[in-house]
């Protein structure tokens, strides 16, 4: 109860946070000391280069600039606020100022400097300023020589005893493809517990999407149909043969019901941000959670298929209590990490965070491989001491697509650490989208394996549970043995059981002669 009230928090706590999305709003944030200066970052977002025709709009003209750019960061609003308890010393400097710092991650080696081949910083030192490279006080940059007119710097200076400073709304046409940083730095001690209010907003030509999400809008779309057509196919196939089907495919059913929601939300998830530019928090919540009762659902029923729970076994026994356990602690885990990745802001969680939350759910997955691949392996030892070989053909199959599964899985997280490791700065964002496609379309792949293997048919019950199937057959033996009959001579002879005898083992069947026999030894 205490681990559900804990999710419910964060949850709610998630949804009531302002939207952090293409609209960045700044309220309630600080600026951090770094090195000689003050730094917020405003955003991070990979922009695709708008058409030829909003290129051409003129920075002077903003107007025009917005009404004609498709691809544009438009800063709307933003204030920067001085502490009401600031000292009348503070309040008459007239040099503070904020600036604010726009640049595409390949012009990253033009900001900042040093004087003498000393630390590099980011504010202007006096050393610096002597050297007239820089204006004292002033963000250090030096202009592209790849992207004319980047960096782009902006200035919302305090007049005098003033304690509001406003940055000029204008509008930013985007003419290159990149991912593009912004950051508001201040050099001024002074101006220690500044404030910020307002907002910027970032948009691509096809939308508000950030440019690394915006393929998967169209894989979600993809994902759907994709479901609808295995469900079109797993539905007939339940229809035909609702009389012979069983609890294991209505358990199939429901992951496949689970991920045409699931795949369904997503795609209007990025639908609406698209539109609007802030994630639709109440849709994005209920993608996450049918997505997170999808994946555990479909963990706990690869786990009893392979303890072979309707087809070896027909309960789970002492055992049915550790697996509703772990698929619980494993649902709290995963929707935890899901919804604080997907209803937080679209710049990445900082590496300590995520890692936080990522490693119980890595440890909790390698629990349910680890004992699926050990129940699988028993599973199958059983069928073939009973020589079972259509449920023996079966499970290998089974255990075929899961090796496969696994270490497909395994390589393909030994890429994305190479990916996410090489890539500090975001430089290959337009391929982003791949990681997390990645694992949906093998999840898919398995469920489609799983789909054809357990499919209902005509046939379905010969894969059901049989008692008769794990009869002893040493028992069998010592239970259609006949009592021994006495000679002439007084020698016991048995004599061996026909075929008839054999059938009808419930109607011959006698303890009498063992007894017997053990009395007279």
């Amino acid at each position: 109860m205490a681990a559900t009230r804990l999710l419910l928090a964060i949850a709610l706590a998630l949804l009531l946070r302002p939207g952090d999305a293409s609209v960045h709003e700044y309220r309630g944030l600080a600026f951090a000391n770094k090195g000689n200066a003050f730094i917020l970052h405003a955003g991070s977002e990979g922009l695709y280069a708008a058409s030829p025709a909003s290129a051409n709009a003129t920075a002077e003209d903003e107007d025009a600039a917005a009404a004609a750019a498709d691809a544009f960061i438009r800063f709307d609003k933003i204030t920067f606020r001085r502490p009401e308890d600031a000292t009348d010393s503070v309040k008459e400097t007239t040099s503070a100022k904020v600036q604010v710092l726009v640049f595409e991650i390949e012009d990253r080696e033009m900001i900042g400097g040093s004087a003498y081949g000393g630390q590099k910083a980011i504010c202007c030192t006096s050393d610096l300023a002597k050297l007239g490279a820089c204006t004292e006080g002033s963000v250090i940059y030096r202009p592209s020589q790849v992207n004319p007119g980047w960096p782009q710097l902006f200035v919302a200076s305090f007049d005098g005893s003033d304690l509001i400073a406003t940055l000029p709304s204008r509008t930013i046409p985007i003419t290159k493809t990149g991912m593009y940083n912004m950051y508001f730095i201040h050099c001024d001690p002074s101006l220690a517990g500044l404030g910020i209010e307002g907002k910027t907003i970032w948009k691509n030509p096809d939308g508000y999407l950030p440019g690394r999400m915006a393929p998967l809008k169209n894989f979600f779309g993809l994902m759907s149909f994709a479901f609808v057509v295995l469900g079109i196919y797993w539905f007939y196939q339940y229809m035909k043969s609702w009389r012979e089907v069983l609890p294991l495919q209505n358990c199939i059913t429901l992951v496949i019901t689970l991920g045409m929601l699931e795949m369904s939300l997503w795609y209007f998830e990025y639908a609406e941000f698209n539109e609007t530019g802030v994630r639709p928090k109440g849709i994005t919540f209920w993608a996450v959670t049918f997505g997170t009762v999808k994946r555990t659902a479909a963990e706990v029923i690869v786990l009893i298929v392979s303890m072979g729970y309707g087809v070896v076994t027909p309960t789970l026994g002492g055992l049915t209590s550790k697996v509703v356990m772990l698929g619980g602690t494993f649902f709290l885990a995963t929707e935890t990490l899901e919804l604080v990745e997907n209803l937080g802001a679209v710049n990445d969680l900082s590496g300590k965070a995520r890692l936080f939350l990522v490693y119980p759910v890595a440890i909790l997955d390698a629990a349910f491989v680890i004992w699926i691949f050990i129940s699988l392996a028993k599973t199958i030892g059983k069928l073939q001491a009973r020589r079972l070989l259509a449920k023996l053909e079966i499970y290998r199959k089974f255990a075929i697509a899961l090796i496969v599964s696994v270490l497909v899985s395994v390589a393909w997280i030994g890429y994305e650490i190479y990916f996410k490791s090489t890539d500090v700065f975001n430089e290959r964002w337009q391929y982003a989208w791949i990681i997390p496609a990645f694992w949906h379309v093998l999840s898919f792949s398995l469920l489609c394996v799983i789909c054809h293997l357990w499919a209902p048919s005509q046939n379905t019950m010969r894969f059901a549970y049989d008692a008769n199937e794990f009869f002893d057959r040493k028992d069998n033996l010592s239970l259609i043995r006949p009592a021994p009959s006495a000679s002439k001579n007084g020698w016991s002879i048995s004599s061996t059981p026909d075929e008839k005898s054999t059938k009808n083992v419930s109607t011959v069947t006698s303890f009498d002669g063992d007894d017997e026999e053990n009395k007279r030894e």
